[in-house]
């Protein structure tokens, strides 16, 4: 795994990207080529090489400004091993004590700085931190799951269901394929209100490109019947606003 002991051009770049992304609700994606969602479990394995995210800078803006504490954590416990070797880095670490807005991190930073950052100490957070990923997940599933349930039985209001529907899964960091799956279901379903799924249209924005593109394609092979006639016209429209490098 590259090491960055200090801040860097390319890590400041980053973070200011970062920030760009939280902003506009964008998802925060893994370097290279293939389009994939940057997971907690990425940040908390250590065997994978992060590149531009191993600086300090980066890690600091996830740790201190995603709105899933899973997330935060798990950047707060990559840069955390870094602030022995560092004082610099280890002042950012202590900062985010500080300025998280999840109170996990703030008890996370507390325990690794008391301890002078004891590798001991270090190695105890992380095996907490990867419990409490794998449970929050769960919590995040779940909660879709009754959602979806209150939907089909009339005991949520359809813009609230989709609004939080984005938001938990974004939260759980749910994996990409299955966020497209479930869009796309719901998409084809004769028994979701075409007034719902023009909610969901309202929030493709919201996912990469690459897998907005992939969900409106495969929506228009899909067999025609009347129920997708005018979703149909809707995502013929929404595809061509999309940019022609999203397209394949």
């Amino acid at each position: 795994m590259t090491k960055s002991l200090d801040i860097t051009q390319r890590g400041l770049e980053l973070a200011l990207d970062l920030r760009e992304r939280y902003q506009n609700h964008q998802p925060l994606l893994v370097p290279g080529k293939v389009e994939k969602l940057l997971m907690p479990e990425h940040l908390l394995n250590r065997q994978i090489d992060l590149l531009d995210y191993e600086d300090a800078l980066p890690l600091a803006m996830v740790a201190t400004r995603d709105p899933d504490s899973p997330m935060s954590v798990a950047a707060a416990v990559r840069l955390s091993p870094r602030g022995r070797d560092s004082r610099l880095i280890s002042e950012v670490f202590e900062m985010l004590g500080g300025t998280s807005k999840h109170p996990v991190v703030k008890q996370m930073v507390e325990l690794i700085t008391e301890s002078d950052f004891d590798p001991l100490m270090i190695d105890k957070v992380q095996r907490n931190a990867e419990k409490f990923v794998s449970l929050s997940r769960k919590r995040y599933a779940d909660a879709l799951r009754k959602n979806l349930k209150a939907l089909l039985g009339g005991d949520i209001e359809p813009r609230r269901f989709v609004a939080e529907f984005f938001e938990l899964s974004e939260a759980g960091n749910l994996r990409l394929d299955i966020r497209k799956r479930l869009i796309l279901g719901l998409l084809m379903s004769d028994t979701i209100r075409p007034s719902i799924k023009f909610l969901f249209l309202e929030h493709l924005e919201r996912l990469p490109p690459t897998v907005r593109n992939e969900i409106i394609t495969e929506a228009l092979q899909a067999p025609n019947k009347p129920s997708l006639e005018a979703i149909k016209q809707e995502l013929a429209w929404i595809r061509l606003d999309l940019k022609p490098a999203s397209l394949h």
